[in-house]
């Protein structure tokens, strides 16, 4: 029982690594871009590297643990990350840059999904909202030390010094994983999809490549375009062949189950406009606003303290509204809040800033807690592997195309304007554009049936619904 209840706070030094880094670097970026003689706007590249990444070998990652272990690719995984951050500090272009961040990307892909597997193998499903909520506490410390730590350290000393702030966490993470984790193999493991594998992989690449290049001629359109179709191509021809395999690296099968779906369609949609955020708001604070590093964390982090505490509160939510209408509402609410963030000006009051920014937070932290738990809820524990990495290469897609479409949303605007730089009135269409695809995620949300997780979400009301035939069963589609 002890070793249980210690598995969320283990898990969560992955989590808490992962989450401390991404939300430095989103600091750092205008920084990193000076030193290394990039335009701002091209450190897309770095964010959209690491999720591509994540995208190509998050699905591996199930049948890794299943078959070596689940600790033994935990511990992996925390070395690998740890490399690929003394990798960045090294960088010296661009290109390193990117290249480091890529492997980055290959110890997230594992550390993160696996040791979600873990979890939700690891306790009953009457508590997994429960247990997925103590999961994400410790780390969402992270993005609330994030902004400050990098903000202060690239302010006072080096953008390079962020990175080995990941060292001694992973080691900590590795050294309880080896005394509190469960070895936990799979007996008569299929084999692994190779061919499969090679063409969601490439086929996640080239696309999200071609999607992160385009714009300020970082390479001809043409190539951008190419990279774009061919990897269409590929992740087309992984449709078909995963029909015909036995065993696929990625269950699209999976997709049929009513919660399952929702989750990931209506989840991405949400997280494309999220998945902007890191990347327009500091840049429109720095660039746009001309606050320092320091200053601008000091303003973004208190979005976690939001998350933070929301994550105390989701369970007994749940338990009176259900999955359909907090889903549904709050992706309206939360999109409103991305769009809030288009409203700002240099003479906006910081305060007025940061508590938009921390009630966006708390919006934000419900819904991605409630669509994890949902997606769930009807996975049999010999599919969850397979769930928990289509789930979160669907999250990594999303993510990746937010910051890419943010970042298309912020050059358009700008061309429209007829400029060549970047100001802060050009931040103002990014936002609101990337909100409305958030919004447009309640209409998926909507279709899910009344009782939808009620086992999960306690929702006493939904338990003692008889559902209708018709938009509620969650059926069409």
């Amino acid at each position: 029982m002890q070793q249980t209840r210690l598995l969320p706070l283990i898990i969560a030094t992955a989590l808490f690594m992962e989450n401390t880094d991404s939300t430095v670097i989103a600091t750092s970026l205008p920084m990193i871009a000076t030193d290394l003689g990039a335009d701002p706007i091209a450190l897309k590249l770095a964010l959209t590297s690491y999720l591509v990444s994540l995208a190509i070998f998050i699905p591996i990652s199930g049948w890794m643990a299943d078959r070596f272990g689940a600790r033994t690719i935990f511990r992996a995984s925390l070395a690998v990350f740890m490399a690929g951050s003394l990798a960045c500090a090294a960088a010296q272009s661009l290109e390193g840059f990117v290249i480091a961040r890529f492997i980055q990307g290959m110890g997230g892909a594992m550390m993160v999904p696996v040791g979600r597997l873990v979890l939700l193998r690891s306790v009953p499903r009457n508590e997994v909202v429960q247990a997925l909520a103590t999961l994400t506490i410790p780390a969402l410390v992270g993005p609330i030390v994030g902004p400050l730590l990098g903000g202060f350290i690239t302010t006072n000393w080096n953008w390079r010094w962020i990175f080995f702030i990941n060292i001694p966490i992973g080691i900590l993470g590795m050294v309880l994983s080896s005394i509190y984790i469960p070895n936990v193999k799979e007996e008569d493991m299929p084999p692994l999809d190779v061919a499969g594998f090679l063409l969601s992989g490439i086929g996640l690449a080239l696309t999200m490549l071609g999607f992160a290049t385009g714009g300020r001629h970082m390479i001809p359109i043409e190539v951008s375009v190419a990279l774009t179709v061919i990897g269409a191509i590929c992740l087309l021809l992984y449709v078909r062949h995963a029909k015909r395999t036995p065993y696929p690296v990625l269950q699209l099968n999976l997709l049929k189950i009513p919660t399952f779906r929702v989750s990931v369609v209506g989840g991405s949609l949400f997280r494309i406009g999220i998945g902007a955020i890191p990347f327009l708001l500091p840049l429109m604070l720095q660039i746009g606003f001309g606050l320092s590093a320091m200053a601008s964390g000091s303003l973004t982090f208190v979005a976690a303290v939001g998350a933070l505490f929301m994550k105390t509160m989701a369970k007994r939510i749940l338990e009176h509204t259900g999955f359909r209408m907090l889903l549904t509402i709050n992706a309206i609410v939360g999109a409103a809040f991305i769009a809030i963030n288009g409203f700002f000006t240099p003479d906006t009051s910081h305060w007025l800033m940061m508590a938009f920014l921390l009630a966006g937070g708390c919006f934000r932290s419900l819904q991605f807690t409630s669509l994890n738990a949902i997606g769930y809820a009807e996975i049999s524990n010999r599919d969850m592997s397979y769930a928990t990495s289509l789930s979160a290469v669907a999250q990594q897609l999303a993510l990746s195309m937010g910051v890419a479409f943010g970042a298309f949303a912020l050059e358009t605007a700008a061309e429209w304007r007829g400029g060549t730089t970047i100001i802060a009135a050009d931040f103002g269409p990014a936002f609101w554009a990337v909100a409305v695809v958030s919004a447009l995620s309640a209409f998926i949300f909507w279709r899910l049936a009344p009782t939808a997780g009620a086992e999960m979400s306690g929702h006493r009301a939904a338990k003692r619904h008889v559902p209708s035939t018709g938009m509620g069963d969650g059926m069409e589609g």
